[in-house]
């Protein structure tokens, strides 16, 4: 009898599904930009029936089952205006409604991506860097973007890798738990900032869910505060994957030097038969031990994304990321400057692939960032944008530090126990395009709320001294002689937080279509809530300040969206506690940059680059009080100046270049007397190089056979740089290469990382790996 039902099942099914098809009609069709691209994530609906889809990475949308009768189809995007078509649908015939956006600069607040482009490196569109959506030509401000493409071809497995082809990044100084901090015109500046708002991670951060990173250069606290790590050299977003309208993924396997081992998975799926419902899921586990005699990382990343376009009008965009990982500390190594000389890390004898530290003195970090996102349509001139941001990260276990106790000893500094970070933002934006007479105006204004809050429960230790130049056979530090040290130790027992108010606005007036300028201002409003210790039950340094942080642009298109002419007036500030011999309170400490430059998109696109001159002045610095060195004073001041110069190139069909210069003169122009005049340590070199080339065969037997060649150079720098002492880092030049090979759904792919095994030290003089080959192998479906 079952079997009898089976057949009929299968014998009916085509019967009943030819049968819809000849009583039901259907739609399809193809949305582009203005300059013919296909536009994905764009909403198409037929409102009184109440069903609707998203465009797929072909721009292609369809929708079945539509019973036949004449109707309005509406293409609906964020940000633009809605445009409106009648259709008649007829019973077994498909109806093709093909539509091209008439305005540019379309891509707003639903994430929408416009796909293909001549130049692939350089995908400069963004709606984050101003939270308006302005292209590269129409933005006062430089900034970077290292895309999903060139992640990819270079098969960078780690934010340091990804930083490398940003100009003026430098190398990557990783920190005791993972985190990694860049240069940016001469201030560290770190990746805290997640799809716009705050993301803090003091973890590593996993690369495998990210669609590009975006360097927002120059003091940006205007439109992003203080709260997500925006230093006066400017911030680092991540830019997370997000759903898309189809089934696919990829599987990828690498594996290299070291017991390098790492999988990454990505699938994505609809979850509603109209595909209005998208979930997307990335994932990586990775093992990886040290070059040098000890030291390993085992980690795990998981990233899921869900979006749905509720109506035509309103959406939700729920992102999450989690990560673990188990570690041992780098090598973090200050030297003795007790003996008041010049030194050079690469002549003082310490040991290039030596940790002194035992595996076993290991640390554990668990990270946790939740995005939540909901546009809506008011209007066809007006959108609203809340957004719910919360990142929480804690690191439990050994970190560590080697300090110099004279030229040829050390001993190691270790925190032992528990931190935890917890940060949350919640914004609402109102993001409007229209028109005030005949000028064109785009505006968004803004509130913020942020609230961090940290905890520490940890001991710190000092360990053994030992012979770093002649070590001898027990030089290894062990857990046990830290553990037996920790009852002695110095605790730091303490939770602290802050909360921040702030109110922004800025808006974009285009004169005539080819003069506009930008007016910005952001009134921010800080509370801190001082320093609970946990031991005494007392919380002392609570304190709060207010800040009005202004940004100015101007733009003017040379050649009508190809060549532009900038300039910008652009703020940071700092929050300082504290006060000074007389009882006067501090103010924050401000940064402000006077920039100017030219912005170049020629060849259909297939040159494109900026070139900048910048001038920043820090005042309101601390320093101390020459007449009581118990205190400070805050009249400090410091400058750093420089030129930026990025190209992304497609000559010919196949080969695609990057390349960036930065030069930067930094210095104390009011400080302490020890530093007075001088570059500040730890600002990185001076001068910067970094290039990339490939060349992929597009046609012949080697059709998908690629091949990529660069690298990175750097001036030399410090990590001491006092009247008396100086610590130098010498200058680099690492050379990297790669070969891949794509065919079909399959891609192979080999690089070598530093071919010469170049000796190269980040700021805290961590040694950088030498030559280091990694292979892998892909699966896409």
């Amino acid at each position: 009898m079952l079997k009898r039902m089976v057949w009929g099942i299968l014998i009916l099914l085509p019967l009943w599904v030819a049968a819809q098809y000849e009583t039901t009609g259907a739609l399809s069709g193809k949305i582009t930009s203005l300059d013919h691209q296909p536009l994905e994530l764009v909403s198409v609906s037929l409102p009184v029936l109440q069903k609707g889809t998203l465009t797929n990475n072909a721009g292609e949308y369809q929708i079945s089952g539509i019973i036949p009768g004449t109707y309005t189809l509406r293409i609906q995007m964020l940000g633009a205006t809605e445009k409106d078509f009648t259709v008649v649908i007829t019973a077994g015939q498909p109806t093709v409604l093909d539509y091209q956006f008439s305005k540019e600069n379309i891509q707003a607040l639903q994430e929408v991506r416009v796909v293909g482009n001549v130049n692939k490196f350089s995908h400069k569109e963004s709606i984050y860097i101003s939270r308006l959506p302005l292209k590269n030509l129409e933005n006062p401000q430089v900034y970077n973007i290292v895309p999903k493409a060139l992640i990819e071809e270079q098969m960078a497995l780690d934010l340091g890798s990804i930083s490398r082809n940003v100009p003026g990044a430098g190398i990557p100084m990783l920190a005791n738990q993972g985190r990694v901090t860049f240069r940016s015109r001469g201030f560290e500046t770190e990746p805290n900032a997640r799809n716009g708002v705050a993301g803090a991670a003091f973890s590593a951060i996993d690369p495998a869910n990210l669609e590009r990173v975006e360097a927002i250069k120059g003091p940006s606290a205007t439109l992003f505060g203080t709260n997500v790590s925006s230093s006066y050299g400017g911030l680092y977003n991540r830019v997370t994957k997000k759903p898309y309208n189809g089934f696919g993924g990829e599987v990828a396997y690498y594996g290299g030097n070291w017991n390098f081992n790492r999988l990454t998975v990505d699938v994505n799926t609809p979850v509603n038969t109209d595909k209005t419902m998208l979930f997307r899921l990335n994932g990586a586990t990775t093992f990886e031990q040290s070059f040098q005699d000890m030291g390993f990382t085992r980690s795990l990343s998981l990233a899921p994304s869900f979006s749905y376009q509720i109506t035509d009008k309103l959406s939700l965009l729920l992102d999450v990321e989690f990560g673990q990982a188990k570690g041992t500390s780098v090598v973090r190594f200050n030297p003795y400057t007790g003996s008041n000389k010049t030194q050079s890390i690469a002549d003082m004898g310490f040991p290039y692939n030596r940790m002194f530290l035992g595996n076993d003195i290991a640390y554990q970090t668990q990270m946790m960032n939740i995005f939540a996102q909901v546009n809506y349509k008011i209007s066809s001139n007006w959108t609203s944008q809340t957004i719910l941001s919360r990142a929480r990260s804690s690191i439990d276990g050994y970190i560590t530090a080697l300090n110099g106790r004279s030229d040829s000893t050390l001993r190691a500094q270790v925190m032992v126990g528990y931190t935890a970070f917890i940060a949350t933002d919640i914004q609402q934006n109102f993001i409007g395009d229209f028109k005030l007479g005949s000028f064109r105006n785009r505006l968004v204004v803004g509130l913020d709320y942020y609230n961090n809050s940290n905890s520490f429960d940890r001991v710190s230790v000092n360990g053994p001294t030992v012979n770093f130049i002649n070590p001898g056979n027990n030089y290894k530090i062990t857990r046990a002689d830290i553990d037996a040290l920790v009852p002695n130790g110095t605790p730091r027992r303490e939770n602290n937080g802050d909360n921040t108010y702030a109110v922004y606005a800025s808006n974009v007036i285009n004169f005539t279509d080819r003069l506009m300028a930008m007016l910005s201002l952001r009134l921010d409003r800080y509370e801190n809530q001082g320093v609970y210790n946990i031991t005494t039950g007392v919380t002392n340094g609570a304190y709060g300040q207010t800040s009005l942080s202004p940004k100015l642009g101007l733009v003017y298109q040379v050649v009508k969206d190809r060549v532009s002419l900038f300039g910008n007036y652009m703020n940071g500030f700092l929050n300082k506690s504290g006060s000074d011999a007389q009882g006067n309170s501090f103010k924050p400490e401000q940064g402000n940059q006077l920039e100017y430059g030219v912005k170049a998109d020629v060849l259909d696109h297939k040159l494109v680059g900026t070139v900048s001159y910048y001038d920043i002045r820090v005042k309101n610095v601390l320093r101390t009080d020459p007449n009581d060195v118990n205190y400070s004073i805050q009249d400090g001041t410091q400058q750093s100046k420089g030129v930026e110069v990025e190209v992304t190139a497609a000559p010919v069909t196949g080969l695609n270049i990057v390349a960036g210069y930065a030069y930067n003169d930094s210095k104390y122009t009011k400080a302490d007397k020890s530093v007075e005049g001088l570059r500040p340590a730890l600002s990185g070199p001076d001068k910067m190089l970094n290039f990339w080339a490939s060349y992929r065969f597009p046609i012949g037997k080697l059709k998908g056979l690629g091949i990529g060649f660069g690298g990175n150079a750097g001036s030399a720098s410090y990590q001491t740089n006092t009247q008396t002492a100086k610590v130098i880092i010498p200058s680099y030049t690492i050379l990297n290469a790669a070969l891949f090979y794509d065919y079909g759904k399959i891609r192979v792919g080999a690089k070598v990382d530093n071919l010469t095994s170049e000796k190269a030290w980040s700021v805290r003089l961590t040694p950088q790996n030498p030559a280091r080959f990694t292979g892998s192998i892909s699966l896409k479906f």
